[in-house]
């Protein structure tokens, strides 16, 4: 059955977007050890900064419409579980704006990037301080002991680098989400992103070449991304945590029949999704 469904508070009224990010972020606790950000390296002004910088892409590139963040639990840790695509993690950066100011109360989605992300001059440093951490399972595992609402995509790298013509098509399945939401007790929030797989074309890939440890350089059809327009559906969370014990997540049959649940859910959504969509632009 699809998750999906006629969402009341669904694109709601144009928002005061400098008001309501300065407003949002000043009700954040930062656990701040003294040295201006937490931890995992965010600070209010990182996260703040790379909230206005990415205004231009969310209000009026893509112009971001939303269902269904009301779904996002208010308190505790949580993972978001979206499909994944465009070239760049572009479709990451809308769901974390997004999620911040729709949720009903204020949340830093932390996503949680690739390996080589600590490898890349600058853009590092801004990404941790934005509430960005890297996949390693002790920063998995801390920020969701922290109770932090974290954003994963099952289908990693591999997702952004789809052709056009497997758009909408899931590419392999990762368990890592379901594993960490059975042993932590963390809900499981599908989303679907309906319009980045449509975004940035991709036509092939150079597989030689390896800056900063990424696995492959993808080749866009295109210079830059399409205005497409996105539409973002958060599902109802999904409780493995009632219906298994912490243990079960060294069952490796458990988890993967958890992560499946997941998928099925998010595949449902996207479905949904396409089927509400009046175009790719629209």
């Amino acid at each position: 059955m699809s998750q999906f469904a006629p969402d009341p508070e669904a694109n709601p009224g144009r928002l005061d977007f400098g008001a309501e990010v300065a407003a949002r972020v000043e009700q954040l606790e930062l656990r701040d050890a003294g040295h201006g950000f937490d931890a995992l390296g965010m600070s209010r002004e990182g996260l703040e900064r790379a909230l206005h910088l990415a205004r231009p892409l969310y209000e009026r590139y893509f112009r971001v419409r939303s269902s269904g963040a009301h779904n996002i639990p208010a308190s505790g840790p949580v993972i978001l579980a979206s499909n994944h695509s465009g070239m760049l993690p572009l479709d990451g950066m809308m769901i974390c704006v997004d999620a911040f100011l729709r949720a009903r109360t204020p949340r830093v989605v932390r996503a949680v990037g690739d390996y080589f992300i600590p490898l890349m001059p600058v853009f590092s440093t801004f990404f941790a301080r934005a509430g960005v951490i890297t996949g390693s399972r002790g920063n998995v595992r801390f920020a969701l002991e922290q109770g932090e609402l974290l954003l994963i995509f099952p289908e990693g790298a591999p997702g952004i680098g789809k052709s056009f013509w497997n758009r909408y098509q899931l590419a392999p399945w990762r368990v890592g989400h379901a594993e960490l939401a059975i042993r932590h007790g963390a809900p499981i929030v599908p989303v679907a992103v309906i319009g980045a797989e449509e975004q940035w074309p991709v036509i092939g890939r150079i597989t030689r070449l390896h800056p900063f440890g990424v696995p492959y350089l993808p080749i866009p059809l295109t210079p830059l991304p399409l205005p497409v327009r996105y539409h973002i559906h958060y599902g109802l969370p999904i409780p493995l945590h009632e219906q298994y014990r912490p243990e079960d997540a060294d069952d490796p049959e458990v988890v993967a029949a958890a992560a499946e649940r997941v998928q099925l859910a998010v595949e449902s959504l996207i479905s949904a999704g396409l089927a509400a969509r009046k175009g790719i632009f629209r």
